[in-house]
């Protein structure tokens, strides 16, 4: 009986230090419901408010409100550099913090916001992160709010536009303010790949000759 108790003891002593381990391990395993243990282990998935990323030191916040104004900014469509220039180091800090925490439930929302101000960025480099970023959107986080949005536009299908070198004015007069045009060579999509527009910009008008003295 002395021999059955160590043992009934020694194994009850192991169980708890299993138990132990396990909430060492897993803070969420002891949360009641699966919407709490969701909810837990969203919080110890997400970068803190505080931390900051990227050379601009940017937090999360920062991140989102970046993309939010300067798609507001952009309007129907942009080439401004400094504008660009904003967007990409806000796009640095967003990769530093999907590094660090790729299991971030808050990344959905800023992939997305990335998504609304590249695609309004009328280059080939942000035309083709815009791309990227809806198909990484409708894989990783597709039973999110915003990769279901993505799916959608993806599903209505997606075309990315930018502009070919601008070209100088030949006609005397010819006005450099003319509105851009799709360019007739525009070539057709491959398959997997999205549609392209690429847009002839206005000429660029000769600068004038210099009077002689």
């Amino acid at each position: 009986m002395k021999v059955i108790t160590v043992t009934l003891c020694g194994i009850l002593v192991m169980c708890a230090a299993a138990q132990a381990e396990t909430k060492h391990t897993d803070p969420c395993a002891s949360k009641p419901s699966k919407w709490q243990q969701q909810q837990c282990e969203n919080y110890h998935h997400s970068a803190p408010g505080d931390e900051y990323f990227g050379r601009m030191k940017m937090s999360y916040l920062g991140i989102n409100n970046t993309f939010h104004d300067e798609a507001i900014r952009a309007g129907a469509y942009t080439t401004d550099p400094g504008l660009i220039a904003r967007v990409n180091f806000a796009d640095e800090s967003l990769r530093e913090w999907a590094r660090k925490y790729p299991d971030d439930p808050q990344l959905a929302r800023s992939y997305f916001l990335a998504v609304r101000v590249y695609e309004k960025i009328y280059t080939q480099p942000a035309q083709e992160k815009a791309w990227n970023y809806m198909h990484l959107l409708a894989t990783r986080f597709g039973s999110t709010y915003f990769g279901k949005i993505v799916k959608a536009d993806l599903n209505r299908g997606f075309t990315e536009h930018w502009f070919a070198a601008p070209q100088p004015c030949s006609a005397p007069g010819a006005s450099a303010a003319a509105q851009p045009t799709a360019d007739p060579a525009t070539p057709a999509p491959k398959p997997g790949q999205p549609k392209v527009e690429i847009l002839t910009p206005p000429c660029i008008a000769p600068s004038p000759s210099p009077s002689p003295a």
